[in-house]
């Protein structure tokens, strides 16, 4: 049989130490605990316990808030489930026509296609870039931190180059950093520059806003339609030194900070 050619350039390609037993105080509520089995964020897992994804010795169960002891077996998609204490963070420079989620159902390429993870953790990312847009996204199996992360009150920042299909009049600039009008109500952002020359068609807009498509919609709002949208900055993270369709580990002062983050 042919060995297998190992890629030294893929950083998991070294094997580790199995991670020490997971420690969890029992009992625990089932979306805390599915949530530090790395399948989701506290939130999502409600979703899945919700919608009966969720078994809990052989029964289906859809109480989020149940309480669960250590002894419990609970399954999620046929496979036995334990909390895991070794977390994985991973930040990527997702490129073009890449969808962010963990699979797809018309076999479209996702960012977990990309990262080539060779341990038991099961990876997911954090927020959403729709498929066209570009540029950073964090994939971990932390779920506390992925909460933490996708909750408004911590007012996480997100910065994006905006490429716009015709130069951006001055009135307009203005109306966007006083606040469009949106479904959800005035989509306001922290800043909004030129990123080249007044009145061109480039701009780098800020804000902390996680509605779905919301930069798109702001300019689409005002006659314009958005050609390419990067995100070049997200919760203290950047692209420097990181090329298209490349990720990375974060350093341990990454994740501190992102931890740390409020």
């Amino acid at each position: 049989m042919k060995k297998k050619k190992v890629d030294k350039a893929n950083p998991f390609h070294k094997k580790r130490p199995a991670p020490p037993k997971a420690s969890l105080a029992y009992p625990a509520r089932l979306n805390k605990y599915v949530a530090k089995c790395g399948i989701a964020s506290r939130r999502k897992a409600i979703e899945l316990i919700e919608a009966g994804k969720i078994s809990v010795n052989g029964e289906v169960c859809k109480i989020p808030y149940q309480q669960i002891e250590e002894k419990d077996e609970v399954v999620f998609e046929g496979k036995l489930i334990k909390p895991e204490t070794h977390h994985v963070y991973l930040l990527l420079n997702k490129p073009r026509d890449v969808i962010t989620t963990t699979s797809d159902e018309r076999d479209r390429k996702t960012v977990l296609d990309i990262i080539e993870y060779l341990g038991p953790e099961r990876l997911f990312p954090v927020g959403r870039l729709d498929r066209h847009t570009t540029g950073l996204l964090l994939i971990t199996n932390d779920g506390d931190l992925a909460k933490k992360l996708s909750h408004p009150s911590h007012q996480v920042r997100k910065e994006y180059h905006v490429v716009l299909d015709k130069p951006l009049q001055q009135n307009d600039f203005d109306a966007v950093r006083k606040g469009i009008e949106l479904e959800e109500g005035p989509a306001k952002v922290k800043d909004l520059r030129w990123a080249k020359s007044a009145r061109s068609k480039e701009v780098i807009i800020t804000m902390v806003l996680g509605w779905n498509r919301v930069v798109r919609r702001i300019f689409e709002t005002l006659g314009y339609k958005v050609q390419r949208l990067d995100r070049i900055y997200y919760a203290g993270l950047t692209k420097k030194n990181l090329p298209r369709g490349k990720y990375r580990k974060l350093t341990p002062r990454e994740i501190v900070m992102l931890k740390h983050f409020s």
